[in-house]
């Protein structure tokens, strides 16, 4: 989709602080699944051991991605399946309303065809690498996959050199014989092309139709009523680092009447087009098998009908909305009620009741449609997939689900702001830019925390670092924008506001990539840099460019031409080639700038672009693309590249390291497997060697400065990185189809040793943690059970992420607790732990105590069921007990930044909020006194009640009732029994107190005059109830058990209050 949106929207939601404690498994994936390709710890690694506990977090943007495969299910109305062009297979059963991830654990990434059997809806067929060819496509490296339990486990079962599966069909009546359209390797000649056929399963296949190696299948259809009778369509199509080629020799439409045994090409049959031909859909009417609809890319191109089985074709319509870039589209629909009905997918979705000679365009939520179900028995219930993911209609397409609800988009970059709590910033494929919070102060993370920003699907962004409502954004065709969030504004500042759209790259004077680099210097916030071929320089925000260095690209005439043809060309500067793909300056070295190019340059300049020289090593493959270059923050003139042959076939990873300014370069893969190819590596700012890479197929970790590399995937989906962000000791990462993932605490990372792995109890120290609120539930992962996982990202918990490792698993009995010990060393809470081997995680909410209650209390805004007060800033004692060994660590609770508020402030806030706390559980500890006396005489007096003999007893007591009484009513509101009771019954001295905890407990403030004079003031005033309570606990009571005694009566027995210093976090209600 090529779209430019700008919106500025974002609203803060406040939730409770919560309070949990779990440990992780190492392969914390939704079951325990494997497969031939499944990512798992090195053998006898005991550090992998411990940080393959550590766990990644989804935290969204829920807007979906490309898709490029949908399925209905016959009978089942409510059920969907969908196939992510980078994001793997989804599954709703509830029409549209929520999307749940059912491949993870098995296999991920690009998806081209799902398809479920008929005859048993328990079947299904998924086909690896999507069909939706465009710039940024993803490939399968694992060809068919197959479950017989409705997506529960799955199977791999060959055709793992097919690359992108265009179509799957299934034999109506026998879930074992299947065919396969296989596009083959998009980059390079492949004889593994063709359709395929299995007749038990996919145990065995075997080619059933191929045209030649340069030309895939890429669609099947067959006739239900008697599926011998198909056609399919087969491609030639070539993607190169600067070209897209569609069609030539070997594209065509061909007939079985066999089951597909044997093939007839039908090009040649009356009325079909003539010259060359490219991509063509196809499908036979359900209704009557003698009906089949076309749509073919040629020079004469458009929809085409045959009434005869093929044997002869008319064309129907060549209206140019049908046809447009028939490489991403070119996908037609014949009704499974309606012969003369006909869908035909493009931009926008178009239906024909005419058979197909008029159609009008129809839209769904979002644009760009790649595939659509319609069921066989209600051509109202569709599914459709597109640009933004799947949509379900049961009106035949009036209305449709939503797709914000689907965390499958795909991120070219990721960049951070420096706002607090901050910010992560990409751009969306087929849709806008984003910027989202990294954390909320809510429980998750929703539609209200991000927005979009400045820039298009493919850009680059730049915040301000001084200012960060002030972004800087690009898109294809040098397209480049400011945004200010604060104003509402925004302004086009393009370096050559040239549009360069249709034309190839030797038509431009400056190259401009799909996704040029954009960012500012490290050193002087004034500075803005993009490039294009050439480095440009603003320092007055856009409003004049320099340049500032040479062409630094190989700049090959053969390299620069348009892009597309022979029939359809396209240039949306995706293929524009020689451009300067990824730049930085040094954030260790003013003026030390890094440049590298597409077609393989890599240049240095030491003083901010005067002098640029070449550094490009004789052992990179010549036209590797330098997709990301980072400075190595431990080493002057230090860097490392990571470089991408994909385009040209070669799937390999390229990472490289330099300590001297690029004189020289070494290769540092070792550990990642062959067709993992690169794209981005990222030098942790904090531990000298320890780097982080992202591959097309997951996420790897060196501890040597990439001498080795080991997985570093966890729960995070078999998906490809695209990009990398180091921010606060947070790693960010942007995928390619499943929006963005990261990891919370890289200090264990930097903790780790030999030393600490062989221990059999390690305490981590905690980074230190701001006083904000936060998440404190497991969800937002796309794919647990629970709506909210469904719907939201996950957020981060409030408070201290207290780390620790066990060797082995603990002898039952032995008592393992976390302590947390205030600054002057009191005891706050003991949690008891059920740790398992391993890493385990506690997170402390930060809260005290809150108030004691009563049963049956009810109060008007002053609830205390949660979590009492917030420790105030400072440094605390985190203690680990296992047995006999005990280890401390400490860490320090940091002030919300957007306070002004002093540490002194929040001392006095939290010494308050305490005062307050202690004498609302003071009286309410008094009310309970109260009430267990009356019980206890109302026992004893229901026992002599009516005895002449205890006349004085009974008298007594009732006087004795009578001044607690008085009291009690005092202090609460006896006459509430439910929540708006206290509308009817003005409230009492306790909740007058108790609701100082909310008026004054918000924040980071130091409590008002106002409210210090409340509170001396209903602090006063019960305490002159209490001491009216103590005077007849202290007389009246004894003088009234002094008295039953005297008359042989039983005592009254006042209970005593239980200890609240321990707790058992498995049964605490603040957990």
């Amino acid at each position: 989709m090529l779209a430019k949106r700008f919106s500025t929207k974002g609203v803060v939601v406040l939730a409770c602080l919560l309070l949990f404690s779990f440990a992780f498994d190492a392969q914390a994936q939704r079951r325990a699944r494997k497969s031939k390709n499944t990512q798992t710890q090195p053998v006898q690694d005991p550090q992998a051991d411990i940080y393959g506990g550590i766990e990644w977090r989804s935290i969204g943007p829920f807007r979906g991605g490309r898709a490029s495969s949908v399925t209905g299910v016959v009978g089942k109305p409510q059920v969907f399946y969908m196939g992510a062009t980078g994001g793997g297979v989804w599954k709703t059963d509830n029409g549209g309303n929520t999307w749940k991830n059912i491949s993870d654990g098995y296999f991920g990434g690009s998806i081209g065809a799902v398809a479920v059997s008929e005859s048993d809806t328990k079947v299904i067929y998924v086909g690896q690498g999507e069909e939706t060819v465009r710039g940024n496509v993803s490939s399968g490296f694992e060809g068919m996959w197959k479950s017989t339990d409705g997506g529960e486990t799955w199977q791999n079962i060959g055709l793992d050199k097919g690359m992108h599966v265009g179509r799957i069909k299934i034999h109506p009546k026998n879930p074992d014989v299947v065919w396969v359209a296989v596009m083959g390797d998009l980059y390079k000649s492949s004889d593994t092309r063709g359709v395929y056929k299995t007749t038990d399963g996919g145990k065995n296949w075997r080619r059933v139709l191929f045209a030649n190696a340069d030309a895939g299948a890429v669609d099947i259809s067959l006739d239900p009523s008697n599926p011998d009778f198909m056609m399919a369509s087969t491609w030639r199509v070539r993607r190169t680092p600067y070209s897209l080629t569609s069609g030539g020799e070997g594209s065509g439409l061909w007939r079985s009447k066999d089951g597909g045994e044997n093939w007839e090409n039908v090009m040649d049959k009356r009325g079909m087009p003539k010259g060359p031909i490219g991509i063509s859909g196809v499908s036979i009417s359900p209704v009557n098998a003698n009906t089949i609809y076309a749509i073919i890319e040629a020079n004469k191109g458009g929809v085409y009908k045959s009434t005869d089985g093929g044997e002869t074709w008319r064309n129907t319509n060549s209206d140019r909305a049908l046809r447009q870039r028939a490489w991403y589209y070119s996908r037609i629909y014949a009704d499974t009620q309606d012969e003369d009905r006909v869908y035909v997918l493009n931009v926008g979705y178009h239906t024909s009741n005419d058979g197909g000679r008029t159609f009008n365009r129809r839209n769904a939520p979002h644009g760009d449609h790649h595939d659509l179900w319609i069921a066989p028995e209600d051509n109202k219930r569709l599914g459709i997939a597109d640009d933004g993911g799947a949509q379900v209609s049961y009106n035949a397409g009036n209305s449709w689900s939503t797709y914000n609800n689907q965390p499958t988009a795909q991120f070219y970059r990721v960049t951070t702001d420096n706002a607090f709590p901050y910010r992560i910033y990409g751009a969306q494929q087929d849709n806008s830019t984003v910027r989202i919070d990294h954390r909320s102060f809510g429980f998750a993370i929703t539609e209200d925390n991000w927005e979009s920003t400045a820039g298009g699907e493919s850009a680059h962004i730049a915040p301000n670092p001084d200012n960060p409502d002030i972004v800087y954004g690009g898109s294809y065709g040098g397209f480049l924008t400011r945004v200010d969030h604060d104003k509402g504004i925004n302004r086009n500042i393009n370096a050559w506001p040239d549009n360069p759209m249709g034309h190839g790259a030797e038509d431009y004077k400056y190259r401009f990539q799909w996704n040029f680099p954009i960012f500012f210097s490290p050193h002087d916030s004034k500075k803005l840099y993009t490039t294009s071929n050439q480095v440009h320089l603003s320092t007055n925000e856009g409003q004049s460019w320099e340049i500032i260095s040479p062409d630094l690209t190989r700049a090959e005439p053969d390299k620069l031409g348009k892009s597309g043809g022979p029939i359809t060309y396209d240039d949306t500067s995706v293929e524009y080639y020689a451009t300067i793909f990824a730049a930085t300056e040094s954030p260790y070295e003013e003026g030390l700038i890094w440049a590298g190019s597409d077609d393989g340059l890599v240049h240095v300049t030491r003083d901010g672009g005067k002098n640029w020289e070449n550094v490009t090593s004789p052992d990179m493959p010549k036209y590797l693309m330098i997709n990301s270059i980072d400075a190595d923050p431990f080493v002057k003139g230090g860097a490392y590249i990571a470089g991408t042959q994909y385009k040209m076939g070669d799937y390999e990873p390229y990472l490289y390291r330099t300590k001297d300014y690029g004189k020289t370069w070494t290769k540092i893969t070792t550990g990642i497997p062959s067709t993992y190819f690169t794209r981005v590596l990222r030098a942790d700012p904090e531990r000298q060697g320890l780097l982080y890479a992202g591959t097309e197929r997951g996420m790897f970790v060196s501890f040597d400065d990439g001498a080795s590399w080991k997985p570093l995937q966890m729960n995070l989906p078999i998906v490809p990185i695209t990009d990398l962000a180091i921010k606060d000791n947070n790693l960010i990462a942007a995928t390619q189809g499943r929006s963005f993932w990261m990891i919370d605490d890289l200090t264990i990372l930097h903790q780790l040793s030999d030393e600490v792995a062989a221990k059999s109890v390690h305490l981590f120290k905690p980074m230190d943690a701001y006083r904000l609120g936060g998440g404190g539930g497991r969800f937002g992962r796309g794919g647990g059970n629970n709506t909210a996982d469904l719907l939201y990202g996950k957020n981060k918990p409030a408070g201290p992420m207290i780390y620790y490792n066990l060797k082995d698993e603990v002898a039952k009995g032995t008592k393992v607790a976390i302590e947390i010990y205030g600054k002057e060393g009191e005891l706050i809470k003991s949690f008891r732990q059920t740790p398992k081997k391993g890493l385990n995680m506690f997170n402390w909410n930060m809260r005290y105590d809150n108030a004691e209650g009563f049963e049956g209390l009810i109060m008007w805004a002053a609830s205390i069921r949660g979590p009492g007060p917030l420790a105030p800033s400072g440094t605390y004692t985190a203690k680990l007990i296992v047995g006999d060994e005990e280890q401390e660590t400490q860490f320090t609770l940091l002030r919300d930044p957007r306070y002004p508020s002093t540490d002194a402030d929040i001392q006095a806030q939290f010494d308050f909020l305490i005062k307050v706390r202690d004498k609302v559980t003071e009286t309410h500890v008094a009310i309970k006194d109260i009430r267990s006396t009356r019980e206890q005489m109302n026992d004893l007096m229901d026992k002599i009640r009516g005895d002449d003999r205890y006349k004085e007893v009974i008298d007594a007591g009732k006087a004795l009732l009578e001044k607690m009484k008085v009291i009690e009513e005092a202090l609460y509101q006896t006459k509430n029994r439910s929540g708006q009771d206290p509308l009817n019954f003005p409230i009492r001295l306790n909740n007058k107190l108790a609701a100082l905890l909310g008026v004054s407990g918000g924040g980071e403030w130091r409590p008002t005059a106002q409210s210090e004079t409340v509170r001396r003031e209903l602090t006063q005033q019960i305490d002159n109830e209490l001491e009216k309570l103590r005077q007849i606990m202290s007389n009246d009571l004894p003088d009234f058990n002094n008295l039953v005694k005297q008359k042989s009566v039983d005592a009254i027995i006042i209970k005593k209050k239980k200890s609240k210093t321990e707790t058992d976090t498995s049964t605490s209600p603040d957990n």
